[in-house]
């Protein structure tokens, strides 16, 4: 079993940072993929950004790209979210997302991912 623990979430003024973090801990998680969600009041989960086994290759949605870098630190299993430039439209439950398969790549589908956390609350307020 993996756990997956997301912390970091708060209230934030429009223009203003805030930095998600993410620890996964359980079984063998040498070379996971991992990568972030969010949801907002009314929608669908959506993908964020991702990162694949050793922080290589990262992917972003078009509307944080710029703004939002995800990183990792493989000896704490932990990945990162560092969000600038916060919008009102970034408001949402943000989620982490651990794949146990290896892969080169990263992925951006909800599907490829096998455990999830239980999600932290960013509001953006201006």
């Amino acid at each position: 079993q993996v756990q997956v623990v997301e912390s970091g979430g708060g209230s934030v003024q429009a223009g203003g940072s805030r930095r998600l973090s993410c620890a996964a801990s359980g079984r063998s998680l040498n070379v996971p993929g991992m990568g972030w969600f969010r949801q907002a009041p009314g929608k669908e989960r959506e993908f964020v950004a991702c990162t694949n086994w050793n922080g290589g290759m990262t992917s972003y949605a078009d509307p944080v790209k710029g703004r939002f870098t995800i990183s990792r630190d493989n000896a704490k299993n932990t990945v990162y979210l560092q969000m600038n430039s916060l919008q009102f439209e970034d408001t949402a439950v943000y989620y982490c997302a651990v794949r146990l398969m290896y892969g080169s790549v990263c992925y951006r589908a909800i599907g490829e991912y096998d455990y999830w956390g239980q999600g932290t609350q960013v509001t953006v307020f201006s």
